[in-house]
C-alpha cells in the first residue's frame, strides 16, 4: 500500500512539474509574442517629414492616433484607417498626405493594441466619436490585416454614420458580410508585385465586395509601398519607385472620396 501511495505521490508530483512547464512555457511565448509585436515597421524619416512639410495638411500625432488632416479646405469626409500588423501607425502618413492635400479629408489613424487591429476591430467607433466633429460621412479602411479588420467592423452596422470601405493590399473575408451591402462605397486597390496580399488572393476575394466596388491594380507596386516604412517579409520587389507608387495610390483613392 505505502509502495502505492508512494508511486501515486510521484506521478502526481510528475503532472504538476509538467503542468507548470507548460504555463512557464506558454508565459514565455506571450512574453516573446509582445516584445515581438511591440517592435513594429516604424515610418521612414524622409518620408515622414515630407508627410508633415506638405502644403495645405496637417499631421497631428498623439498616444492614441495619427490625424492627417486637410487645411486647404473643411474636411468633408473622414476615413479611419486600420493600419497593417506590426505598422506603426506614421508609417501611413505620407500617402495619406497626398490625399489630404487633393481632398478635403480627416483620416484617423489609431494606434492598436499591440500593433495588431485584431485585438480591437470596432476602434472605429471610438476614433469617429472623437475626431468626428464637422465630418458628415465617414470611410473605415485599412492596410493588409487592418484592412480586413476593417471589413469586419463593418459586418452588421447598418448605421449612416460610415459610408464606405478603403481597402488597401487588402480583402474582405466571406464572414465580413459586405456581399449584399449596396448600400456602401468600396474601393480596393492592390500591388502587382504584392508577396503578401498577392493579386491572385484579393481577386479570390472580390465576391466578398459588393458588386459596385471599385477595384484597381497599381502594376509594380509591392505590399510595403501603401505604407513608408521599409522593406518587409515575405514581400516582392517593387517594379516603381515610393514615390510614384504613391501618387498613384494617392490618385485613385482621391478620386473615390470625391466621388
Amino acid at each position: 500500500m505505502k509502495k502505492k501511495n508512494r508511486e501515486r505521490g510521484r506521478a502526481t508530483k510528475a503532472l504538476g512539474i509538467t503542468a507548470l512547464a507548460l504555463a512557464l512555457l506558454l508565459v514565455l511565448a506571450a512574453g516573446g509574442f509582445a516584445v515581438w509585436a511591440l517592435n513594429p515597421y516604424q515610418a521612414q524619416p524622409r518620408a515622414l517629414w515630407e508627410a508633415v512639410a506638405t502644403p495645405g495638411v496637417e499631421v497631428a500625432a498623439s498616444d492614441d492616433a495619427v490625424v492627417v488632416t486637410s487645411t486647404h479646405a473643411p474636411p468633408e469626409a473622414g476615413v479611419v484607417f486600420y493600419p497593417g500588423a506590426r505598422v506603426a501607425p506614421e508609417a501611413y502618413a505620407a500617402p495619406w498626405a497626398l490625399i489630404a492635400a487633393d481632398s478635403a479629408v480627416r483620416v484617423v489613424i489609431p494606434r492598436m493594441p499591440l500593433n495588431f487591429a485584431v485585438f480591437d476591430t470596432d476602434r472605429a467607433d471610438r476614433a469617429i466619436a472623437d475626431h468626428g466633429d464637422g465630418v458628415d460621412a465617414w470611410y473605415v479602411g485599412g492596410h493588409s490585416l487592418g484592412g480586413a479588420m476593417a471589413a469586419s467592423h463593418l459586418g452588421g452596422r447598418t448605421d449612416d454614420t460610415v459610408v464606405g470601405l478603403v481597402l488597401w493590399g487588402s480583402y474582405a473575408t466571406e464572414g465580413a458580410g459586405l456581399a449584399e451591402r449596396e448600400d456602401l462605397a468600396v474601393i480596393s486597390v492592390s500591388g502587382g508585385r504584392d508577396g503578401l496580399s498577392d493579386p491572385a488572393t484579393v481577386e479570390e476575394n472580390r465576391a466578398n465586395l459588393p458588386p459596385g466596388a471599385h477595384t484597381h491594380r497599381i502594376q509594380g507596386m509591392n505590399h510595403a509601398q501603401f505604407g513608408a516604412y521599409g522593406p518587409q517579409e515575405g514581400d516582392l520587389p517593387a517594379d516603381i519607385g515610393d514615390a510614384e507608387a504613391h501618387r498613384r495610390l494617392a490618385a485613385v483613392t482621391a478620386d473615390f472620396l470625391d466621388g
